[in-house]
């Protein structure tokens, strides 16, 4: 292929790749009108499994015969198996999963890249699709949406080289319909620098005092992080006291004690201030803020502001909240496991660690001011990033107990 005919197949990557097209008049970037050399646009669902040419709708004579297939209870079904080169530019997904907590956690995707034998992609659906709790809220950001809470989208660029596989595994324990369709596109070759897509689930039910939560161990290569969705349940402990103290830490190339990239506050990341009520942008989001509840679902993709690394990367967030004095000791007397790092009192933050006032709040010379403190809570999250091989080497998918624990306090 000539290099010409490369541009297109480049612009494709433009904005994941960070490959800047010309604007047009009207917005739009330059290629949405050009002719694309040597790509070919197919579609995967029930109704056509294989994307072969001109075998679509073949089911009932064409009147509506595959729209849709069940998954029994405990099957596990294969519903994406391509030959590349190509790229995935969208998916979309439902069925009747999406109306029970239990089942949204145990409904499970899987993406193998290249003939790997590990996952390049494994999480609960619901979680993988953009929400950091299992829980329906409708919400539009960049990379996914949920438009009524009860149906998933994403836009995720996948590129590919050899194979591509998509894998869903039903752990619940009925069996459900399920909708879905795959568009992507077929090419000659992919651009030298394409980088595969990953995406790894975890939680900690109940995280440490003190510990930074990992939204993404250490992956080494080459490769950028895209970013995270997060979900936490607040220990009933703490009230109805802030949460989001902690800061995202981003450890890029041999960081290890401290990181290049830090944030400085939760809502901060996510581009808010002040608290965290619910809202959703195209970057950064929280479909779901809740203090009175102890519910806190949100987001923040690095589109505009690339975070590459050339060794390794590692992402966390501080397990850290706030409270004022009176409520930090009404807590303490309650049992929750807190300990304070940092007191605001007379316009300046005073710190504990730097020994600008004493750790007991008991103490009598204790600055009974606004309190920073360690917490533990209950945290998820669905982390995002490119890497330059087809497998992470992450640990796999956490069991069902995990997954589901405190869906009670779901909707």
């Amino acid at each position: 292929m000539s290099k010409a005919k490369n541009i297109p197949i480049v612009l494709l990557f433009g904005l994941f790749f960070n490959v800047n097209a010309q604007k047009s008049d009207c917005g739009q970037s330059a290629h949405i009108f050009q002719f694309q050399e040597g790509v070919q646009t197919r579609w995967i669902s029930f109704e056509n499994p294989t994307g072969a040419k001109g075998q679509g709708g073949r089911r009932n004579k064409g009147a509506k015969g595959a729209a849709m297939n069940v998954l029994e209870a405990g099957e596990t079904r294969t519903i994406f198996d391509v030959k590349g080169p190509g790229i995935i530019n969208r998916m979309w997904m439902t069925g009747e999963f999406v109306h029970s907590p239990e089942n949204r956690r145990n409904m499970l995707i899987e993406i193998y890249w290249d003939g790997a034998d590990k996952p390049a992609v494994s999480a609960p659906v619901h979680d993988f699709f953009g929400m950091g709790l299992a829980v329906k809220r409708p919400f539009e950001s960049e990379l996914f949406s949920q438009p009524e809470g009860r149906s998933y989208n994403s836009f995720v660029q996948m590129p590919f080289r050899k194979r591509a596989k998509i894998v869903i595994r039903n752990k619940t324990a009925k069996r459900h319909m399920l909708f879905f369709d795959v568009n992507y596109s077929l090419m000659d070759r992919l651009p030298e620098n394409s980088l595969y897509f990953h995406a790894y689930w975890h939680r900690d039910i109940r995280t440490k005092l003190g510990k930074d939560f990992e939204i993404l161990p250490v992956v080494r290569g080459r490769g950028r992080y895209l970013g995270a969705n997060i979900g936490v349940i607040c220990d009933t402990l703490y009230r109805t006291s802030w949460f989001g103290e902690g800061e995202v830490k981003i450890f890029l190339d041999g960081d290890r004690d401290y990181p290049t990239l830090c944030g400085t506050g939760t809502e901060d990341y996510v581009g808010t201030g002040w608290g965290q009520d619910a809202f959703y942008n195209r970057f950064q989001g929280s479909p779901v803020g809740d203090r009175e509840s102890g519910l806190y679902a949100f987001y923040r993709y690095h589109i505009v502001d690339p975070v590459f690394f050339e060794k390794d990367c590692r992402v966390t967030i501080q397990q850290m909240g706030n409270a004022g004095y009176d409520l930090f000791m009404q807590m303490l007397n309650d049992g929750a496991e807190l300990e304070p790092v940092s007191v605001w009192h007379g316009g300046k933050l005073h710190r504990i660690y730097e020994g600008e006032t004493v750790a007991d709040p008991e103490s009598p010379e204790f600055l009974k001011g606004g309190i920073n403190f360690w917490r533990r809570d209950d945290v998820s999250a669905t982390a995002y990033f490119y890497l330059d091989k087809p497998s992470a080497g992450l640990p796999s998918i956490q069991e069902e107990d995990v997954r589901i624990h405190n869906s009670m306090r779901l909707k």
